[in-house]
């Protein structure tokens, strides 16, 4: 689709990936930060600069668009051109992940930690 976005944006950093992820349904920046702590159990904590300086930037490159607005808080919502960069990211990680396990082979990753 974008070449220019391939090497803009693969490999994603793991934050653009679970901001872009997030919406899939139109959200705001709180809901943001709110889902991705909800989806890695904690893990990640995004701070409001962290999301707002992607959100930015994913806007001005069409990866996503305004979605109305909730509270007086700007909704925004994931793009077919941002849903096709994130189908091509899950193919990095899953192909990453595939390649792990032939190299290793029996490799239980429950009991061998």
């Amino acid at each position: 689709m974008n070449e220019k976005l391939l090497k803009s944006y693969l490999p994603m950093s793991e934050t653009g990936f679970y901001i872009l992820l997030s919406l899939n349904e139109p959200r705001h920046g709180y809901g943001i930060i709110l889902h991705v702590k909800e989806i890695t159990d904690g893990r990640i904590i995004l701070g409001a600069g962290t999301i707002y300086g992607t959100l930015t930037k994913f806007e001005k490159d069409s990866l996503i668009e305004p979605a109305g607005e909730e509270d007086r808080r700007k909704l925004y919502r994931i793009t077919e051109k941002g849903k096709w960069l994130l189908e091509q990211e899950m193919g990095r990680i899953d192909e990453m992940y595939v390649n792990g396990h032939k190299v290793l082979g029996g490799f239980n990753h429950d009991q061998d930690i």
